[in-house]
């Protein structure tokens, strides 16, 4: 088991933040934003006894969460995780993401494995309540370009990016909520080329057939994702939830009501929490006057407010406050929080004690401490979830042979390769025969005089002599130079083929890369060994051989 400190990955455009790093390294800095500690037995404590306090429609939750998670044929350890949410003792450990192609990016697996294992950690720290693990399927987004690709490292060790378009070609307008998206016959495309790009092992087929048993003509992408979810960690416990619904988006009437009423209450305390926080850190959200969507006529836009009424932006459509408060009251279902108020909807649903999250997720709940107490809702404990990156023995075998680490290819590899050019050049060619050619030409010199003066009619075969000698040296020297470059050619082939596998795109493995790159390679079983592998309670990254 290896770990690296988190602070040895910062970078300014794809590593860790300062504000990340300073969460798990120094969280007293951070203290004041969030309502308490991950690692302070009291704080858990006392957001717990808040959570159970709280009223919630516990009853609604609990039929809908059969009916979701029974469509996907769950476990029975998952329905009586669901059942167990029914008692007034029982919170949430919830986490969730975007409905990427095959579960998304690695992270969103890692995610899942944290919510799990922190759930029995605190099980058995605080026997006297149930934890329940929850993904919550973020399928509301209407950014389908987000979602619809996926990196792979194909059979000539090179990144490509596969992408799948409804139709085959991009879409024209807005297509609404992602989740609701019906998958059609290109993804047959999708997959012709996912057969060709990765390399065929004694799993690829087994494991495609599994991919198009989910991903199939005629199954909506939140089908997709929820049925490949469970399916990759069935037994688990695990609780799916799609928020979509009108049932659950009906539970969330006090939170789009307060939020039209409140004359943009919500943005001004997040402005004022961001001048706090930019004073040493970066602000994630940037507030909206109104921070809800509609869906209206298919697509999924943001509703802002203007002099005298509000308008969707894209749209022609407008509304009197009157009408937006009814339309709550009537078809609560047609609204849609941003990113600002989804923690909010999602808290006036769930009993929610944890949220498990990334980088990104840290930085903007590190603004919503004075939202929560707006709404008169306890801040969750914001846990951060696993990092990881997953070091083949191949890979660490290249590592090794020119001592490198992890670190040493996060950022300008160029240098890397320049410093392992000349590791591996020993001999400097052009130095070498340069000396070469000067000794051979200063001896062939020295004994021209004494032939010269035993018949000077030799000085002629002498230089012809010095001729062919260079000339031979030379043809040697670009034979040695050519098997030198050969040796670098190698050698930088390795290193790039190291950092293409731990950092894609020079960006982290598990923002880029699928479980589909692993599986292929290691079997169905791999996202059970990594639930094995996979430590949450050291802050650091963690780097997972195999």
């Amino acid at each position: 088991m290896k770990w690296i400190n988190t602070d040895q990955l910062q970078r300014s455009d794809a590593g860790f933040s300062r504000l990340y790093v300073d969460y798990l390294n120094n969280f007293e800095r951070l203290a004041p934003f969030f309502a308490g500690g991950y690692t302070t037995v009291a704080d858990w404590q006392r957001t717990i006894d808040a959570t159970v306090r709280r009223t919630l429609d516990r009853a609604a939750l609990v039929r809908v969460l059969h009916e979701q998670n029974r469509a996907v044929h769950c476990s029975v350890r998952t329905l009586a995780n669901i059942d167990l949410l029914d008692n007034p003792n029982t919170v949430a450990i919830v986490t969730g993401q975007q409905l990427g192609l095959f579960t998304g990016p690695l992270y969103t697996v890692y995610k899942i494995i944290t919510t799990l294992k922190l759930s029995e950690k605190l099980t058995t720290d605080f026997p006297a309540y149930n934890f329940v693990p929850v993904f919550w399927l973020e399928g509301e987004d209407h950014d389908f370009d987000e979602i619809n690709n996926l990196t792979v490292l194909n059979v000539q060790n090179e990144l490509q990016k596969l992408t799948y378009l409804v139709g085959g070609v991009p879409f024209e307008k807005n297509p609404g909520a992602t989740g609701a998206i019906v998958i059609d016959e290109t993804i047959d495309a999708l997959f012709a080329d996912l057969t060709a790009a990765i390399t065929p092992t004694e799993y690829t087929s087994g494991i495609l057939e599994m991919m198009r048993g989910y991903y199939k003509p005629g199954v909506t992408l939140m089908e997709a994702f929820a049925g490949l979810t469970n399916r990759l960690f069935e037994d688990t416990g695990l609780v799916l939830l799609n928020a979509n619904t009108p049932e659950l988006k009906a539970l969330m009437r006090p939170v789009f009501r307060r939020e039209i009423e409140s004359d943009a209450a919500v943005s001004r305390l997040i402005i004022e929490r961001s001048v706090e926080l930019e004073e040493h850190y970066h602000a994630q959200i940037k507030p909206k006057s109104l921070n809800l969507f509609m869906f209206h006529k298919g697509g999924r836009f943001p509703l802002e407010p203007s002099e005298h009424d509000y308008y969707l932006k894209g749209t022609r459509q407008r509304y009197t406050r009157e009408e937006l408060l009814q339309l709550v009251d009537t078809t609560p279902e047609v609204f849609s929080a941003n990113v600002a108020l989804r923690p909010i909807c999602q808290d006036a649903i769930l009993p929610t004690a944890a949220y498990v999250g990334g980088p990104g997720e840290i930085a903007y709940f590190a603004q919503l401490k004075p939202v929560f107490e707006m709404f008169g809702m306890p801040m969750p404990i914001i846990y951060p979830r696993a990092s990881a990156t997953i070091l083949e023995e191949k890979i660490n075998k290249v590592l090794e042979k020119y001592t490198l680490t992890i670190p040493d290819l996060v950022g300008d590899l160029d240098t890397v390769l320049q410093r392992i050019a000349e590791q591996v050049a020993e001999v400097k060619v052009d130095s070498l025969f340069a000396t070469l050619n000067d000794k051979l030409r200063a001896a062939i010199t020295e004994a021209s005089f004494g032939i010269e003066q035993i018949d000077p009619t030799l000085k002629g075969s002498v230089d012809a002599t010095l001729q062919k000698f260079e000339q031979q040296l030379q043809g040697l020297k670009e034979k040695t130079s050519k098997a030198q470059q050969q040796k670098q050619d190698v050698s930088l082939r390795q290193i790039r083929k190291a950092a293409a596998t731990l950092f894609p795109n020079e960006n982290f493995q598990e923002r880029e890369f699928t479980v589909l790159q692993f599986m292929n390679k290691y079997g169905p079983e791999f996202t059970k060994w990594l639930l094995g592998e996979i430590s949450i309670d050291r802050f650091e990254h963690q780097v997972l051989q195999l």
